[in-house]
């Protein structure tokens, strides 16, 4: 029958449309059209693990078909269920009342813990990644991806690269999958109740040390003002927002979990700004290469200077001089 189709907006790296069909709303994600980066914008990886992930019982939607084809809409794709829900750019979720705030915050809390309890070796993921030295590898990948899209030269950038895997703080390291990229808007939470319904974007998955997930996801506590196109709860009245501090957030996880980590640390600060914004300079270097991206990407590419200026900033109150 007939297909009615939109793009979602926000989502920068694959691009993703509702389908309206005469069976229900369904959802396709599609690598971009062009040259792409080596390792990036892997759907068929996003649509193993979700897969595995959904029949596991954890929160995803449920993938359907991948298609491999090129020739079928020219780029290699993936359909899932479509799954209502809200999703929130700004952390301080200003619309909520103060007890559906502290109940989403535990939800994700929650499902981030779920996440990295799974057996990955008995659910058949045992190669979906490499074990040890996460965050040297991610360093190291987010450096050539940087360098590979670079369009003009940030001397913080070049700092960082050069910092950064000299200064990993040494906390004994544990594997667990790990979503790479969870935060609250890759988190619908149910239209009308306080709780995550799906976790989405799994573009950036993998087997890793969880708190690479856990301090990312922290940065709504740590991240400065300005310097993203999200809100920040750095300097906000967090109990009058019935929002929990980092330290109470960090211990329920490791509860949850445990694991008995430290996420406060600076570098990890450091390392996930880096990261952020090695990221949207993928965008920029694909804007300047003619390849497709959302339509907000001058702005997002603005934000790669401050970012890389906040990630230095930390990284010299971690001790980089």
């Amino acid at each position: 029958g007939d297909i009615a189709l939109h793009q979602f907006q926000g989502g920068q790296s694959n691009p993703t449309f509702l389908l309206e069909t005469s069976a229900g709303k369904l959802v396709l994600r599609r690598k971009p059209a062009g040259v792409l980066l080596a390792s990036a914008h892997a759907v068929d990886r996003e649509y193993r693990i979700t897969r595995v992930l959904f029949h596991a019982g954890l929160p995803v939607p449920e993938p359907l078909a991948l298609c491999e084809d090129t020739d079928v809409i020219g780029t290699m794709f993936y359909v899932m269920r479509h799954v209502p829900g809200r999703a929130f750019w700004d952390p301080r979720m200003p619309d909520l009342s103060r007890e559906d705030r502290a109940a989403i915050y535990d939800s994700a809390n929650a499902a981030l813990a779920q996440l990295h309890r799974v057996d990955f070796a008995a659910l058949g993921l045992a190669d979906y990644g490499r074990p040890g030295n996460y965050f040297a590898r991610q360093i190291a990948r987010w450096s050539r991806q940087y360098d590979a899209s670079r369009t003009r030269d940030l001397p913080e950038m070049d700092r960082l690269i050069e910092w950064l895997p000299g200064a990993i703080p040494d906390t004994g390291e544990r594997t667990t999958i790990i979503h790479g990229d969870y935060s609250f808007h890759n988190l619908l939470i149910h239209p009308t109740q306080p709780r995550v319904v799906a976790v989405i974007d799994w573009e950036l998955s993998t087997l890793g040390d969880p708190l690479g997930d856990l301090t990312y996801h922290m940065m709504e506590w740590t991240r400065p003002e300005g310097v993203d196109m999200r809100g920040t709860l750095k300097g906000k009245d967090l109990a009058a927002l019935g929002i929990p501090d980092a330290d109470d957030y960090a211990r329920a996880w490791r509860d949850r979990t445990g694991f008995d980590v430290d996420p406060t640390h600076p570098f990890y600060t450091a390392f996930n700004l880096f990261r952020l914004a090695a990221t949207l300079q993928g965008i920029a270097g694909r804007a300047q290469d003619g390849v497709e991206t959302a339509a907000n990407a001058n702005e997002v590419i603005q934000r790669i200077e401050p970012l890389a200026k906040a990630a230095w900033r930390s990284a010299q109150e971690a001790g980089a001089a």
